[in-house]
């Protein structure tokens, strides 16, 4: 348990930096321009959807940093809290390959760099839940 907990913190720390670094989206995809076109309410909706990602990211960071050992407890709470993670995680993976649309991606070697750190970092975050998901799971009191 000891090191799933050190991993849980791992990760918390990976999403504070993720969150922190999701600022920069903006800008390099050009919001502001893309989103000029579309009509106010989209707009605000689309930001409003941006800042929810943000704040959830965020949020799951903070958890996983501060309250490790609550989430490892093996508790009902910590077994959802987990699984709620892991699907998260795992359904970003998914939507990644299956549903975006890459053909306008920022071209570059940086931007090509960028997008497979996050990618593998998804995916590390969707096996470190799960597995926390499953131990809780398994020892569910």
């Amino acid at each position: 348990m000891e090191t799933l907990q050190q991993f849980i913190r791992v990760a918390g720390l990976a999403q504070i930096v993720l969150a922190g670094g999701s600022i920069a989206i903006p800008g390099v995809l050009k919001w502001r321009e893309q989103l000029s076109h579309v009509r106010p309410l989209i707009r605000q909706m689309f930001w409003t959807y941006a800042a929810y990602i943000f704040v959830i990211n965020l949020c799951f960071g903070l958890v996983s940093l501060f309250a490790y050992r609550d989430i490892t407890n093996t508790s009902t709470l910590s077994t959802l809290v987990t699984g709620f993670i892991a699907l998260y995680w795992i359904s970003r993976v998914l939507v990644q390959f299956l549903y975006f649309d890459r053909s306008d991606f920022p071209k570059g070697k940086l931007n090509q760099l960028a997008e497979v750190a996050l990618v593998l970092l998804f995916i590390t975050l969707s096996v470190i839940y799960s597995w926390a998901f499953y131990i809780n799971l398994k020892q569910l009191n």
